[in-house]
């Protein structure tokens, strides 16, 4: 399948023989779905957020090879666009969950074969005070747990599978209060964790969401207590498994539109990114965004 113009951004900062192995892989595949492909490194923090935001209406598809940090700031850019190209996710990083929920193989051979192919999926967005994110936004101990682990850990784990490590072994957390408005019914509680999540996949585990879909219109908001702490750490970190198990113990709800108050500001991560905040309000974009999967891809 052939369109008139494709552009690849990658991290270019990565070790020469790595963008060499890395680009050697991929580009030919992608080259051979493309009039024209236009190859474009990274160098700054902020690179890829200022090219996708000046993307030319004439691109057709844009591949990102990175990870789910390089994603968010390249999906936050281009869902501000009146002109969205469809988009393709090369798995790059450390957890690269979003492309897990899309069903992208993990190898990057195959990953650029399947998007190369070019399958297409509309999938909804959410958008928040500070921005549009696709995975998840969330306050409390998701932020903390990412918030104090030194630079090593960090860059070994990720932030995110930092967090699901952590919650292997912990026993307590703070919580605060909230108030929640959720398609305006009120719901008031006590919790150490909110999270907002259009994906399902968090730190390369599978989150056994009931209803979770990526095209209904609708986010799963799960609020988890301290005294739900077990089942939290259970439901994060298990192989298999159902959310039937652990219902009167976490709290799940859908909606396309949550208001999130909290007694004070607290800070919120953004699909692994820590920069937002609470108190928030986050919206469903529904089918927002066309993303080039794998034929097979639910």
């Amino acid at each position: 399948m052939s369109q008139r113009k494709a552009v690849l951004i990658y991290n270019g900062n990565a070790g020469q023989k790595q963008i060499d192995k890395t680009l050697g892989t991929v580009v030919p595949i992608l080259a051979q779905s493309a009039d024209e492909l236009l190859i474009k490194p990274t160098k700054h923090q902020d690179d890829a957020s200022q090219f996708c935001e000046n993307l030319d209406s004439s691109v057709d598809h844009l591949y990102i090879l990175g990870g789910d940090g390089t994603v968010h700031q390249c999906i936050n850019s281009i869902s501000k666009l009146d002109h969205r190209p469809a988009v393709g996710i090369l798995p790059g990083g450390t957890c690269n969950d979003f492309s897990r929920a899309l069903g992208i193989p993990q190898n990057l051979q195959k990953a650029a074969e399947a998007l190369a192919a070019g399958h297409k999926r509309m999938i909804d967005v959410c958008k928040s005070d500070d921005g549009y994110f696709l995975n998840f936004w969330g306050i409390g101990l998701i932020t903390e747990a990412s918030s104090h682990i030194n630079e090593k850990e960090k860059a070994l784990l990720g932030k995110i599978s930092y967090f699901t490590s952590a919650l292997r072994t912990m026993t307590s957390a703070n919580p605060f209060p909230v108030r929640l408005t959720i398609d305006g019914e009120v719901k008031e509680d006590e919790a150490v964790m909110v999270l907002v999540m259009n994906g399902h996949f968090i730190g390369t585990n599978r989150v056994p969401l009931p209803d979770a879909s990526l095209q209904d219109g609708l986010a799963d908001v799960l609020i988890c207590r301290s005294t739900s702490l077990a089942a939290l750490r259970e439901l994060m970190t298990m192989e298999q498994g159902s959310f039937d198990d652990f219902k009167g113990e976490l709290s799940y709800i859908q909606a396309s539109r949550i208001e999130i108050e909290t007694g004070r500001e607290m800070d919120a991560d953004t699909d692994g990114e820590v920069y937002g905040k609470a108190p928030c309000t986050i919206e469903v974009k529904k089918h927002h965004l066309t993303m080039l999967v794998p034929e097979d891809s639910e």
